[in-house]
Parts: C-alpha cells; structure tokens; sequence
C-alpha cells in the first residue's frame, strides 16, 4: 500500500445553469473524498463563468478501504436569504492516476474540462481541474517519526 497527496487544482467553470433570479449566481465547490471534504471561496459576482484557481490536499492511501476512488465536485450557487442552490455536479474518478503514482512517485493530469451534471441529470456546464499525486511513502518504509526517531536493530 502507498500513502501519499492527492492535489486538486480548481480552475475554473463555464456554462453553468444560473440559478438566481436577478443578479449574478455567486458559485463554490465542494470537493470530497472518501469522507474528506474541502470548500472553495465564494466566486462573487461571477456568473456562469466562475474563476477560483485554488488548490486543495487530501490524504489518501492506494489501494485503502473500500474501492471507491473517486472525487466528487459539487457546484453550489451561495445564497445571502436562503438555503443555498445546488447548480450541479462532476466525479472525477482517481484509481488509475493513484495506481501510477503509487508505483513511479508521482502522477499528474494536467487541468482538463470535465462534464456538470444538474439534479434533473442533463448538462450544466463545465468545470476545468487538474490533478496530481505525490507517494509519501510505501508501505514497507518506516517513518522514523511514528517510532520516536529510533531505529530498529536487528543485532
């Protein structure tokens, strides 16, 4: 097993279905995985066509509990006077990207477009992000850290 970062580079988005009445939709994102979860800023005043170059960190283990490698976007649309509306959603699934960074170190895919899927299950634009996974370690190696700094004899 390989443990490691998996960082998630949130572009940007177009074509979102607007949810507001009047005035701009002000979108974030919420991204989860495997019961991690992590928000975006509000993008204010930017519409359908929201910008928010953030980065964002999970810990992950490969392969760990349960075989459901995947990450979960969901657009929301924040609200000032009321509950706040989902837009849409994007899974990005992340097995094969862990497989290989598991085994060369680290594994990238570079920022690309994927499809929002509204409630009603019809296109609602899209959202661009990028992906890298970085081994911290493999399950053989030690962390001195977890023993206290001290080493193993075997004399």
């Amino acid at each position: 097993m390989a443990a490691g970062i998996l960082e998630v580079f949130l572009v940007s988005a177009k074509g979102l279905a607007d949810t507001d009445f009047l005035g701009d939709m002000d979108p974030y994102v919420i991204i989860q995985y495997k019961g991690q979860e992590r928000k975006s800023s509000v993008a204010r005043g930017d519409g359908s066509r929201p910008a928010w170059n953030e980065r964002f960190t999970f810990r992950v283990e490969y392969p760990g509990s349960g075989g459901d490698y995947k990450l979960n976007l969901k657009i929301m649309d924040k609200d000032t006077f009321s509950s706040d509306d989902f837009v849409g959603q994007a899974t990005i699934y992340v097995k094969d990207l862990l497989a290989i960074g598991a085994e060369n170190g680290t594994s990238e895919l570079h920022p690309i477009k994927y499809r929002i899927v509204g409630a009603n299950e019809k296109f609602n634009g899209e959202i661009t992000v990028g992906l890298t996974f970085t081994r911290t370690r493999k399950a053989n190696e030690i962390d001195q850290e977890e023993y206290g700094g001290w080493k193993q004899s075997y004399y």
